[in-house]
């Protein structure tokens, strides 16, 4: 690469609906189970990779602020696996910018990572199918692998790199749900979802999480695909208080659950009690996705804002896949 390329990508993030938690393979990021999710539209990262001849000088400007810790390590590192295996040389500066807050509940490294990987290939003039940025992309984030198609997303467990990808099973406008999303805290998590998959295995609960997943699957996809929200609703529930009972049983414990998260899910399912189409589901984080039909969705949104301990409420629809916004070179 003698010349500047550059490409922006925009991948909006996702709510797992029958979640990942734990991998089968830490270096691959192999998933332990196979899960399900929904690309939400409105909220989105925006990525420009732009590569340069130049080595050892990857570059980090985070929603506007140059970045060396954390963040810039773990692209660094991505870039790296990156150039490894599509044979791309020089040094990347990344510019990228989320929407919506990170590190709290709701999966910016999902579309953080999507949005890399599609800018990242897009500027090194590579071209390749949706399934192989997907497995890409989960080398960065495992969620980021759910990022790239659009609309109702499966992602598969694999036993190899090339086998654990995610695909679409319904386009956006399969059904009208929306995620009311219940902010109660936008602070960066203490301990970051990476670090969660590594301890999955210390609790007693996660092998019986993981052997009940495909079934769950089964089911919630059987649900989506022909809209029966009351068995949706009882899957999707389920499978979240599965997940954070792992999180809280696991040596050390994760507990991501505050005080307003406890409100909201109680009146969530009373909510549904009262004859609304609504369910909660949690990713690793306390703000809480509140998934309802589209008719009920504006009652929701008021019935959240009127709650003491909701900061702010923000609304999606399914979302499409991760797409190339501009590509110069």
């Amino acid at each position: 690469m003698s010349e500047t390329h550059s490409a922006t990508a925009r991948a909006h993030p996702n709510i797992a609906f029958i979640k990942y938690w734990g991998n089968a393979d830490d270096n691959l990021r192999l998933p332990a189970n196979p899960s399900l999710s929904m690309n939400l539209d409105g909220l989105y990262t925006q990525t420009t990779v732009t590569w340069l001849f130049e080595p050892n000088a990857d570059r980090l400007i985070l929603n506007r602020q140059p970045d060396t810790g954390t963040a810039f390590r773990r692209v660094s590192a991505f870039l790296n696996i990156l150039r490894a295996r599509l044979n791309i040389t020089g040094s990347a500066q990344i510019e990228s910018f989320n929407n919506f807050p990170m590190g709290a509940g709701i999966a910016s490294s999902a579309s953080s990572f999507a949005a890399l990987t599609l800018a990242a290939v897009s500027a090194a003039g590579i071209q390749l199918s949706e399934r192989a940025l997907s497995t890409l992309a989960r080398l960065g984030s495992g969620s980021a692998a759910r990022s790239i198609p659009g609309g109702f997303v499966e992602w598969f467990t694999g036993q190899s790199h090339d086998e654990s990808f995610a695909e679409s099973f319904a386009p956006p406008d399969h059904w009208d749900l929306v995620d009311i999303i219940a902010v109660v805290s936008s602070e960066h998590k203490t301990v970051v979802s990476q670090e969660g998959h590594r301890s999955a295995n210390t609790s007693d609960l996660q092998a019986a999480r993981v052997a009940g997943a495909a079934e769950r699957l089964a089911a919630c996809k059987t649900a989506i695909l022909s809209r029966d929200f009351k068995r949706f609703a009882e899957v999707v529930e389920h499978d979240s208080n599965l997940m954070h009972a792992v999180m809280m049983t696991s040596r050390p414990p994760l507990f991501y659950w505050l005080p307003p998260t406890l409100e909201v899910m109680a009146r969530v399912r009373q909510w549904r009690a009262d004859g609304l189409k609504v369910c909660y589901t949690l990713d690793a984080g306390p703000n809480i996705h509140c998934i309802c039909v589209k008719n009920d969705a504006e009652q929701v949104r008021q019935e959240l804002s009127a709650l003491s301990g909701v900061v702010d409420v923000r609304a999606a629809l399914p979302g499409g896949p991760a797409a190339l916004v501009d590509v110069n070179g």
